[in-house]
């Protein structure tokens, strides 16, 4: 049996400009070509958003590197994908992003034990400057301290 490769695509971006409120594991309705792409680690989720039209929610903007084999049916790269979660934390979802300043982000693209794609969602609300000042300085200072506590 092939060795499984780990496949971990993030956002980082997302946890500097929003904050992250509440997060959600979903399915990805994928084609043949996509999939083996992402086997690859050929995917892209830093500019993606996620919106919900008729009960189903869907990611744009995700890119997904052709695949180098794929020949005449290959996918398009930034097409619209349906992500797969049930009724009811749709409707969730949907209702928490009514609020003012709300918004579905995906956080990180893995591959399940069972060899599925899966996407992490985060229910986000957008950071003030400087609210992202105070972030790095955090990060900064805690570099430092590491950095220090390493000599000793």
């Amino acid at each position: 049996m092939a060795e499984k490769k780990n496949i971990n695509i993030s956002n980082r971006r997302a946890y500097f400009e929003f904050e992250i409120l509440e997060k959600v594991t979903a399915g990805i309705m994928l084609t043949g070509t996509e999939i083996k792409s992402i086997r690859e680690s050929k995917a892209n989720i830093n500019d993606g958003f996620c919106f919900i039209i008729k009960g189903e929610m869907h990611i744009r903007n995700m890119h997904i590197a052709e695949y180098s084999h794929g020949n005449i049916y290959n996918h398009d790269p930034i097409r619209q994908r349906k992500l797969l979660l049930t009724k009811k934390e749709i409707k969730r979802w949907a209702n928490k992003t009514k609020e003012k300043g709300l918004t579905i982000v995906p956080l990180k693209v893995f591959m399940s034990e069972r060899g599925f794609a899966k996407i992490e969602l985060g229910l986000a609300k957008g950071k003030k400057t400087h609210d992202k000042r105070e972030s790095l300085k955090a990060k900064d200072s805690k570099r430092e301290v590491d950095r220090v506590m390493k000599r000793y």
